[in-house]
């Protein structure tokens, strides 16, 4: 790419050109020494000072190892121990799906099957190995000759494990990744599955959780059915229960295979292709600019834009066909959860459900007592409000998209945690009363945490990372004059972030225009001061 200072070697491989780059690092297309085409992920140097990400590394790497090539980029080569750690994968050459869709408009529904079929089997080969991709989306799979391949595994996994994801934070790409994700709580192989649902909507010509913000697709996919009306009525009863909110009621990767294949796939005539023609990408790899919707890429760090969602509905066709899934082919947090669909009848199973009823389908969000005792989590002496107007008349809390209080459940870390999102607006005479910024909005919890900063950090990165942002300036903490707390502040694309951590508060706050740090620091103090309140009675 002209202008840009490009490595001539990374380990034994030649450097030709970058791919693209992201939060995680840069993706450099590469030759062997004998001349084959391999992409070179490198990490941020960040990530690379950090040791607990070059263990994750090291430990992830020798994983994907095992997965193999079949419907996945090979690992060829890494080194964990590199001043920048890097992984090398085999290139393949194909338009992403995501560019594939922008280019051609959406897929009828035997194509449907034939990619959900085939990434059901990526997703079982990675499942058999023990990993959990974490991050499957249109722009992660690349639509080869031979069929869709799964890329982004070491690094996008590792990077789980550091700082700028640290606890509570929704690492994957918002309106693919799962509830269990966006909730910042332990995933499974059930999480990969949730994505491939919401990844065959998008392929259909729709959008499983609508447009918006990354914190308004995170509530929907936690809080509301997925719209499938893109899909062909033949598919939706499958891909509800691959979006079911439980991930303990999802199928898993195997069960979907055997419903999405083909029952002649091992009879298939020589010259019959594996996949219909909206699946072969062009014969000749396109150069590799920011406007071309089918570059090249083994990185899934530039996506394309993706084809026009349908306007938003309520699924149809959401029952599961009699017998799906069965109870032996569920996710394995299935084997121990109570018997039975109806919200109700799981309610005297556990110890709390707030039952929530959205577009007539009911979620149990279980709020149990959780690990730890009370004694080992900090007194609660400050909660959250969220007032109508902020720093005396300066910004205006926004009437549409208006979101109610989010009670969390609770986790070894977090107790009594309830999540709130705000969105407010300088007023005419904001500017005249210390409205230093146009937009603000406003993404925190209050409870009891035992590590509040790495909430807060967490909350940062949910806001921020998305594998594809440009980071102008990188994270920085500042003490502002007076103020009794530490904030942690980056700006990131066309927005600037801050947030602070105490034992009862965790908040991270986005400001449009994007502005200095430090004016940022002085405008969440403020903030903090309005929206910060003691508690007046203990619960």
């Amino acid at each position: 790419m002209d202008g840009v200072d490009l490595p001539e070697r990374i380990g034994d491989y030649t450097v030709e050109r970058e791919l693209g780059s992201g939060g995680m690092g840069t993706v450099y297309l590469a030759r062997s020494r004998g001349g084959r085409t391999v992409a070179v992920k490198v990490a941020r140097p960040e990530l690379a000072a950090d040791p607990h990400f070059r263990a994750r590394f090291r430990a992830e790497v020798d994983a994907a190892r095992r997965v193999g090539g079949f419907h996945t980029a090979q690992v060829v080569d890494a080194d964990p121990d590199a001043p920048a750690p890097w992984l090398a994968t085999a290139y393949v050459a194909g338009p992403t799906l995501s560019g594939l869709l922008a280019e051609r408009g959406p897929m009828d529904e035997a194509g449907l099957r034939l990619l959900g079929a085939a990434l059901s089997e990526a997703l079982k080969a990675i499942h058999d190995c023990g990993l959990v991709h974490r991050d499957l989306k249109p722009g992660n799979i690349i639509m080869a000759d031979d069929g869709p391949r799964v890329l982004d595994f070491g690094i996008a996994r590792a990077l789980e494990s550091t700082r700028l994801t640290s606890t509570g934070a929704a690492f994957g790409t918002p309106g693919f990744l799962a509830p269990e994700q966006a909730q910042g709580l332990d995933v499974g192989g059930a999480a990969d599955v949730f994505s491939l649902g919401a990844v065959l909507v998008a392929a259909a010509g729709g959008q499983a959780f609508g447009e918006g913000t990354p914190m308004m697709l995170m509530y929907r996919a936690v809080h509301e059915p997925a719209d499938l009306s893109a899909l062909p009525e033949g598919l939706r009863p499958l891909v509800a229960c691959c979006l079911a909110k439980d991930p303990a009621q999802r199928p898993t990767a195997k069960r979907l295979l055997d419903l999405l294949a083909p029952p002649t796939a091992g009879a298939r005539a020589a010259d019959e292709p594996a996949y219909p023609p909206t699946l072969v990408p062009p014969a000749a790899p396109p150069t590799p600019t920011a406007a071309s919707a089918a570059a090249p890429t083994a990185s899934s760090i530039a996506d394309a834009p993706t084809a026009t969602a349908a306007p938003h509905a309520e699924p149809r066709g959401a029952e599961p066909p009699p017998g799906f899934p069965q109870q032996s082919d569920l996710t394995p947090e299935a084997k121990n959860a109570p018997a039975g669909g109806n919200p109700t009848g799981r309610a005297a199973a556990v110890v709390t459900v707030a039952l929530l009823v959205l577009g007539g389908v009911g979620y149990g969000i279980y709020a149990a007592a959780g690990p730890g005792s009370d004694a080992s989590f900090p007194k609660a002496t400050h909660e959250l409000v969220i007032p109508e107007s902020m720093v005396d008349g300066a910004y205006s809390r926004d009437i549409e998209g208006r979101l109610p209080a989010d009670p969390q459940p609770d986790s070894k870390d977090r107790k009594r945690s309830t999540h709130y999102i705000a969105d407010y607006t300088r007023t005419s005479a904001g500017s005249g009363k210390g409205g230093a910024f146009r937009t603000v909005h406003v993404y925190g919890s209050s409870g009891r945490y035992k590590d509040p900063e790495g909430d807060r950090d967490g909350l940062i990165g949910a806001m921020t990372v998305t594998g594809s942002e440009t980071v102008s300036d990188p994270p920085r903490t500042i003490r502002v004059p007076g103020s009794d707390v530490d904030f942690r502040c980056t700006t990131v694309d066309n927005k600037t972030v801050c947030g602070w951590g105490d034992d009862n508060t965790t908040v991270a706050i986005a400001f449009t225009p994007t502005g200095s740090l430090e004016a940022a620091a002085a405008e969440t103090r403020k903030i903090r001061d309005n929206i910060r309140k003691p508690i007046t009675q203990q619960p």
